[in-house]
């Protein structure tokens, strides 16, 4: 007996269940919701969170720009896989770009002159290129990512202003601190920053 067509689709939906599957969120609906739910214009709002969209988004398209006045931008809890069109945000000094899919931080250039604070765990990123040019980067957590060479890690020295650092899960730390020698060797290669995986180091240390 023949399945009816209803049986028949059923069957192919679970055999292909990509075929379900929506394309990700534009940016600029994510905006969109943003202003609804804050009662707020996107162009005016210092602080911005696209946090967790349904669906995710998956790109930093131009819609970006619109964003004038933000001062803390949130996509974090998404399916971003480059970071891209920073440009106009002229005045960022919070990103939070956590439990995404980048694998390098290049495109984040745009902010070199502003950006503070720089959130990103939770993403597969193994190098440090794209922040040893900032200029006024206090805060870097980039617990759980790719970082396996110690000597990628001392190109955080460049950075003068580089305060607190958070490097939990990375290869290099898991490593080193194995063999308990994780704070010394970094001490060594970031003798500026203060504080690192949540420890301040003393003046003695």
């Amino acid at each position: 007996m023949t399945p009816k067509p209803t049986v028949i689709q059923g069957m192919m939906d679970r055999q292909h269940p990509q075929q379900k599957m929506s394309k990700g969120m534009a940016i600029k609906d994510a905006l969109k919701q943003f202003e609804e739910e804050s009662k707020e214009k996107a162009k005016d709002a210092k602080v911005v969170k696209l946090i967790a969209r349904i669906p995710f988004i998956d790109k930093m398209d131009a819609s970006l720009s619109q964003l004038e006045a933000c001062e803390h931008l949130s996509l974090s809890t998404n399916k971003i896989e480059k970071i891209a069109n920073l440009n106009g945000l002229k005045h960022l000094r919070v990103l939070s770009i956590g439990r995404n899919s980048l694998k390098s931080l290049a495109g984040i250039e745009a902010c070199n002159d502003t950006l503070q604070e720089l959130w990103c765990s939770y993403n597969q990123i193994d190098r440090f290129k794209g922040i040893t040019g900032m200029k006024k980067l206090k805060v870097l957590f980039m617990a759980h990512n790719k970082v396996s060479d110690l000597a990628e890690v001392g190109k955080l020295s460049g950075i003068s202003t580089l305060e607190d650092v958070l490097l939990i899960g990375n290869p290099i730390e898991e490593e080193l601190s194995e063999s308990g020698k994780w704070f010394n060797e970094f001490r060594k290669k970031c003798p500026k920053v203060k504080k690192l995986d949540g420890t301040v180091f003393g003046g003695d240390d």
